[in-house]
């Protein structure tokens, strides 16, 4: 994949961040670049169609409605949905999954039903059953990792002879960069009774998923993480199901009918999309999906295993670092590491006096980095726009970070 060409497609990449080096960025996990087509589609919107959608008759409205009800037929087709229908804008992931936890989570689980997550969810994953969970009282456990950063299946499906009533599950892990086994799972949860909801943030953006095909009950995922801008993600859900949860939000656009007596809410996927909708992020969205179809999931899915492994391999060469999660095999362009002595603050703070941006932290995974026995760790991760240049600044940088505090 000829990585050089792709990075001149996003504008903010041709920035300097320090005169002595070009810039390196290494952070798309926390947010992807966006290449000008996005940035364009949505000025486009702006400068030419801006109108709201679905309400009105003149020509900028139903412009306005095409583009943004297209975008969601691109979205669906990306991901292998038949029926955009089940498509649901939120604002992100995190959304998503309050959302799920807000309507199907009240009306279908009672207090003593169990919940299982892993112990390499995202707090996004965590806090929204942690609420449900004070609010009826269901139960949740979590099925451990394996030494190597793996989902340790045994333990899961001793868990799973416990009747849980919903598994939720992170397609990649956004630390470990562990891609699991999504379809096994969800078919092992399927067989045990229990719904399946995925966080894709790390997946969509990049391998190739097809959700019908794995099939997902619920599985959600965000635009800012796959090229696209921030403020919009999807949910989607099998179509029963979504037809029997109640609204999540109330207002305009979310109802059929109201009277002085009550309200009627609309059907798919309008129900669950109360007030003006993101419009020019949807548009932005489609944008950004026809720009990754363009390159296809699977040439940039086999370039970032490429570049990773390249990683991984130069990284484990450097004395007093470890690398978290498995081996290249099984992981995606996350490469989280811990060096002796140095706190990933310092070394992210260094690294970006010399143009590499990485992110350092717990990423939104404390309960991980407390299994690990760690406070916090640095994060490269890579994307379609990277290089193994890329990797070497990295491996550079770090050495000259050791050498300052040594």
């Amino acid at each position: 994949m000829p990585e050089k060409k792709y990075k001149k497609d996003f504008p903010i990449l041709s920035r300097k961040i320090r005169e002595s080096s070009d810039f390196v960025y290494l952070d798309s996990a926390a947010t992807s670049q966006k290449p000008a087509v996005v940035i364009e589609a949505m000025n486009d919107y702006y400068r030419k169609t801006n109108a709201n959608v679905h309400r009105g008759i003149h020509t900028l409205a139903e412009e306005a409605t095409h583009d943004y009800e297209a975008a969601r037929k691109k979205i669906a087709d990306f991901v292998g949905v038949d029926d955009a229908r089940q498509i649901i804008f939120t604002r992100n992931t995190s959304e998503s999954i309050n959302l799920i936890a807000k309507t199907w989570g009240r009306a279908q689980l009672k207090s003593g039903d169990l919940v299982l997550l892993t112990e390499m969810e995202h707090h996004s994953n965590i806090v929204p059953w942690y609420m449900l969970r004070d609010e009826i009282g269901i139960q949740i456990d979590f099925i451990q990792i394996t030494s190597d950063g793996r989902i340790d299946l045994d333990h899961y499906q001793s868990l799973l002879e416990l009747n849980p009533k919903l598994v939720s599950f992170t397609h990649v892990s956004n630390v470990l960069g562990t891609i699991n086994p999504a379809q096994s799972i969800i078919e092992k949860a399927h067989a045990a009774g229990a719904v399946v909801t995925v966080d894709g943030a790390q997946s969509v953006p990049h391998l190739p998923v097809n959700i019908q095909q794995i099939d997902a009950d619920f599985y959600a995922f965000s635009a800012h993480k796959m090229c696209g801008p921030t403020g919009i993600g999807v949910l989607y859900g099998k179509r029963k199901l979504l037809e029997n949860m109640p609204a999540f939000l109330g207002g305009g656009d979310m109802i059929k009918k109201v009277s002085f007596d009550g309200y009627q809410a609309n059907e798919l996927p309008y129900k669950f999309e109360a007030g003006t909708p993101a419009i020019a992020e949807a548009i932005g969205f489609g944008a950004a999906v026809d720009y990754l179809s363009s390159l296809s999931m699977e040439t940039i899915f086999a370039h970032e295993q490429k570049i990773t492994k390249y990683g991984y391999d130069v990284l484990s060469t450097i004395e007093g670092l470890e690398i978290l999660g498995p081996e290249p095999a099984y992981r995606g362009g996350v490469l989280s590491f811990v060096l002796d002595g140095i706190h990933p603050h310092d070394i992210a703070q260094l690294l970006d006096q010399s143009g590499i941006a990485v992110r350092a932290g717990h990423h939104c995974a404390m309960p991980l980095h407390n299994k690990l026995k760690i406070p916090a760790s640095t994060r490269a991760s890579l994307y379609l726009y990277n290089s193994e240049e890329d990797i070497d600044a990295l491996a550079v940088g770090l050495g000259k970070i050791i050498e300052v505090f040594k």
